[in-house]
């Protein structure tokens, strides 16, 4: 697909794509790259792909200024409202199966007054867990639903923002990553003490939670 790239764009001579279909046709060759095995991580396996299709995005027009800045670490190419959309799309068919309401995965102790050098750290293992863990043993699941399109949108939307986090090694930045990653597993902690399929649910019915949060670093 990628040594032709003359064939993504079908439109008519001397009219170039609007900036929306050149938009949606990105988001479908990210989509069609990272959903090619469900075997391997959820499309994990194909970030080095991605990172090209990550060039090519970023420069549609209508996406500069719109990104994510955790920290240091910032993220470009997502359009937040999007992944509302995808997400209050699948919404009610997922949180009607979660019988445990008195249960929460983010806690606030999770989220509560996380620093921008954290944010970073944090975002990024959240991420990857909810694409390595979650989305990948939910898939299944969502597609009796008949709204794998919205999920996709989500899983697809995570694996470019996660690609695009790189956390500082730096020793200087040991206490910061150490306390994200406490507060990272207060969260898995209380995934696994849950039963695998109560679990998934809950933590996929918390991805309004997760985006709230991630909301506060979103800069237009």
């Amino acid at each position: 697909m990628l040594t032709e790239p003359a064939q993504l764009f079908v439109h008519k001579k001397n009219q170039p794509p609007s900036h929306s279909s050149l938009r949606l046709h990105f988001r479908t060759l990210a989509g069609a790259l990272a959903l090619s095995s469900t075997q391997m991580s959820w499309g994990l396996q194909n970030l080095p792909c991605l990172s090209l299709i990550l060039l090519l995005w970023n420069q549609v027009p209508g996406l500069e200024g719109q990104e994510f800045r955790f920290g240091s670490c910032q993220v470009t190419g997502v359009v937040l409202p999007e992944l509302w959309e995808a997400f209050w799309t699948v919404k009610n068919t997922v949180q009607t199966q979660d019988d445990i309401t008195s249960i929460r995965l983010l806690k606030p102790q999770v989220l509560r007054n996380v620093s921008g050098a954290e944010s970073c750290y944090l975002a990024h293992s959240l991420l990857k867990f909810y694409l390595n863990t979650v989305f990948k043993n939910y898939h299944s699941k969502i597609a009796k639903f008949k709204v794998l399109r919205s999920f996709s949108t989500l899983a697809n939307n995570f694996i470019v923002i996660m690609s695009q986090l790189q956390p500082s090694k730096d020793n200087s930045m040991l206490p910061i990553s150490e306390s994200a990653h406490q507060r990272f597993l207060l969260f898995r902690r209380a995934f696994k003490q849950l039963d695998t399929e109560v679990a998934l649910v809950k933590a996929f019915g918390e991805v309004d939670i997760l985006l709230t949060w991630m909301q506060k670093f979103y800069h237009l």
